[in-house]
């Protein structure tokens, strides 16, 4: 089914692509009446999502024609977050940031890197998340982003062991005979992966899940063991003492394709079952059937979630997680070892996208995790302006309070390119109206499975919206910039970014073929036998590149780092309904989802005379939200987790991330939404 002039006609039935931050990346069929999406549905041709999708993206019409979505230019008439905005033109908003751009530049002592692009992937599309934005804010000579707001910590603890980013093909994970889900809600934010979880159960596969919360995915599984929060890495050490104590590991592979593995078999010594229980939760008895069950199930997969990484030791924690597959050599069986992503079987041309030689020697990068730091504390040379797009700062980033102080700033130039007048966009100067993915040209590749979509634009632009890339192409001019680079069309874009021959795995995937097939699979190879991206090309137990860095080479248990003196460890989570905090504004998804609730366990409920259904304050000396207490046995005592980044409801506190550390992670410059504490109160 070619992708070709899907704009252009009016009815019919055009595949696509899901856009929405996720591993899934689904196939679609959009439905179009009239020159309007009338239904969303899955693609049944598409090889791994296979025609099932999640609510999300079925109700997503109804996002696209919400009525409260941007139309045209904003210029802010009130004070900052007071909602008070006029229409302007186009050419007068250019003109506006432009000219403020232009002076920030001439003034002494401020210059370029006084402008602050902050963005994450509100839209999974690679152009429009780095491509013509790098470029222009290269060329312009900004201060860049440290993208590490979600997986930063865990890709750099994983790649010490692994060396990129690579893992088992999800297609073969259907042969598994036991899945652990290792701290991630994948009913929710990975619905495929249960899809063939559930395939793998009809042949006697066991699905085992370690989690903080007992969620939707922990409801489903055979056996859920909750654990205390930030200390998984404590739980795989203990399971790798059992499986070396009682000869469940795999000697030859170890011997083949690991370095390290006897400096591991005795570091493990100390992690005995008994020392690990204690820190974890998790009993002695369920420690050994957990283990036994690993070493003797094969071909068996860890699913890696986000969750664990998101803690002071968060790297640290995926690190040694990654370890286990090694131990009982199951990257050699189709469907065995384990899956944190799989970027790098689809890695494409950063370089050739993003065009770093635009960039001036020496810019300076700031940790988006800081932002509300930043914004307030001395800076040199000080943050004048911030362009904001695909992302909604106020409301997921930590710290939210000081976010939000930053933002009300009046020295603060502030620009927001968004489908919506978000929180951060209340605080805005001018607000520019985006298109959808489904208004767009671009590719998307799957950071779980092993394909790269192309979308086409299906409807026309909403009102005078325009996309990112269109955007900074026009800023560009109006910046008197002449430069080739930022001119280039979409599909100069595209064709360079699929142009990588350092990736043999892409080397067929081209836009023209990608506008014939809405969808191709990279040539991705088995790990082993192979080499990978390592120092020593193999599995490394024992990383001497921890070592010169400043980490201990093993793997190691590391307590959170201290915070507040309060009895609950807070951990704000996904909900089903929500993506971050994309859907949290548009109506059904919020009737879906019902209220924002903060789960309880019974014991420390009963001691707060606090019952279900109790509206609840949460609270440290970062902030404060107000949730709806729902209490039982789905979290341990002393853990209490919310789900999903609602919107403040009018006169409401519901900012969960408020109440969140911005403490950086121990690699990667890492969040550590998950490692803060609170205490909660009944309201009234």
């Amino acid at each position: 089914m070619s992708l070709r002039h899907a704009k252009l006609q009016p009815t019919g039935v055009f595949p696509s692509v899901c856009s929405l931050d996720c591993p899934d990346q689904c196939g679609l069929l959009v439905h179009k009446q009239d020159g309007k999406i009338v239904k969303i549905e899955g693609d049944p041709s598409h090889p791994v999502t296979q025609g099932s999708i999640c609510n999300k993206v079925r109700h997503m019409g109804e996002r696209i024609y919400d009525p409260k979505r941007l139309q045209y230019p904003l210029k802010r008439t009130g004070k900052k977050g007071e909602n008070r905005f006029e229409r302007i033109s186009w050419e007068e908003a250019l003109h506006t940031i432009t000219e403020a751009w232009k002076k920030l530049i001439a003034e002494e002592g401020a210059g370029a890197e006084s402008i602050v692009p902050y963005s994450f992937y509100g839209n999974m599309g690679r152009i429009g998340t780095e491509g013509m934005d790098r470029r222009f804010f290269h060329r312009l000579g900004a201060s860049r982003l440290l993208y590490s707001i979600c997986q930063a910590a865990g890709t750099e603890g994983y790649n010490y062991t692994m060396g990129s980013s690579v893992g088992t093909d999800p297609e073969e994970t259907v042969h598994a005979k036991l899945f652990i889900m290792w701290g991630i809600n994948a009913v929710s934010t990975n619905m495929h992966q249960v899809v063939l979880a559930e395939k793998a159960r009809k042949q006697g596969a066991q699905i085992v899940v370690i989690d903080v919360h007992k969620n939707q995915t922990g409801k489903w599984a055979d056996w859920f063991i909750p654990i205390q929060p930030g200390t998984d890495a404590a739980l795989a050490l203990g399971m790798m003492h059992i499986l070396f104590a009682e000869g469940l590991v795999d000697e030859a592979f170890m011997q083949e394709y690991t370095v390290g593995h006897e400096e591991l078999r005795e570091h493990v010594r100390s992690y005995d079952p008994y020392t690990v229980s204690a820190i974890t939760g998790v009993p002695v008895d369920d420690m050994y059937r957990l283990a036994r069950m690993y070493g003797q199930a094969s071909p068996s997969l860890i699913r890696i979630g986000n969750g664990p990484q998101h803690h002071d030791n968060g790297g640290m924690c995926i690190r040694t997680i990654a370890c286990l597959p090694a131990l009982t050599g199951q990257w050699l069986h189709p469907g065995g070892g384990a899956i944190k992503g799989n970027g790098a079987a689809l890695e494409h041309n950063a370089a050739a996208l993003q065009r770093p030689d635009l960039l001036a020697k020496g810019t300076r990068r700031l940790n988006m995790n800081l932002l509300g730091k930043l914004l307030l504390e001395e800076q040199e040379p000080p943050i004048r302006s911030l362009y904001v797009y695909n992302s909604n700062p106020a409301v997921v980033a930590p710290e939210a309070n000081k976010v939000r102080q930053g933002l009300q700033r009046d020295d603060l130039f502030t620009v927001v390119h968004d489908l919506f007048l978000t929180e951060t966009a209340l605080y805005a100067d001018i607000v520019l109206p985006a298109t959808s993915a489904f208004e767009n040209t671009d590719f998307y590749r799957s950071y779980w499975h092993h394909y790269i979509q192309l979308q086409q634009p299906v409807i026309e632009p909403y009102g005078e919206s325009k996309s990112n890339v269109e955007v900074f192409r026009l800023l560009a001019r109006a910046m008197g910039f002449e430069d080739e680079a930022l001119q280039e069309t979409e599909a100069d874009l595209i064709r360079q970014a699929l142009d990588h021959p350092r990736n043999p795995a892409i080397e067929d995937i081209t836009y023209e073929s990608l506008l014939e097939q809405p969808f191709m699979k990279a040539k991705v190879k088995p790990l082993f036998p192979g080499k990978l991206r390592t120092p020593s090309g193999k599995i490394e137990l024992y990383s001497k590149a921890m070592e010169r860095k400043g980490f201990p080479p093993l793997p190691t248990y590391t307590p959170l780092c201290e915070d507040e003196a309060l009895p609950f460890l807070f951990i704000p989570a996904p909900n089903h309904n929500f993506l971050n905090s994309t859907f949290s504004n548009n109506e059904k998804h919020t009737r879906m989802e019902k209220e924002p609730k903060l789960h309880m366990h019974t014991a420390d409920a009963s001691r707060l005379g606090i019952v279900s259904g109790d509206p609840v304050r949460v609270f440290n000396t970062r902030g404060e939200c107000e949730l709806t207490a729902s209490i039982g046995e789905d979290v341990l005592p002393g853990v209490v987790v919310s789900q999903g980044l609602w919107a403040d409801a009018p006169g409401g506190k519901r900012t969960v991330n408020a109440l969140t550390p911005d403490r950086v992670a121990d690699m990667g410059g890492g969040a550590t939404f998950f490692s803060g504490r609170v205490q909660v109160a009944k309201l009234g």
